[in-house]
């Protein structure tokens, strides 16, 4: 599987993230079939950047809910991005991470 073509499968995904929740790379990875692609999942939210229609890759963060993908917004771009969707974070991690996390598996049926 070419790497832009699974790309654009994370993205799609990713664009449903209803806002003001969140999810994991490994969440993204195992609803696409492709579990332990945790790390080219959150490749592909470095290269997110450009792509269109936008992806709220603020919204993807890793399985304990830290803000582990920050340095690719800059400053403090990501934790503004969820603060304004209502979500709390403390110490780049994200405050209520199983009450306000989405599993696609289970969502997206």
């Amino acid at each position: 599987m070419a790497n832009s073509n699974f790309y654009d499968e994370v993205y799609q995904v990713v664009r449903l993230i209803p806002k003001g929740r969140i999810t994991s790379y490994g969440a993204i990875a195992e609803y696409l079939g492709t579990k332990g692609s945790s790390r080219v999942v959150g490749y592909a939210m470095g290269a997110s950047g450009t792509a269109q229609p936008p992806v709220p890759a603020h919204r993807v963060v890793n399985r304990n809910g830290l803000l582990s993908g920050k340095f690719h917004f800059g400053g403090d771009t990501m934790e503004q991005l969820l603060e304004s969707e209502g979500i709390h974070v403390k110490d780049n991690q994200i405050q209520n991470f199983k009450e306000l996390f989405w599993n696609p598996s289970a969502e997206l049926l």
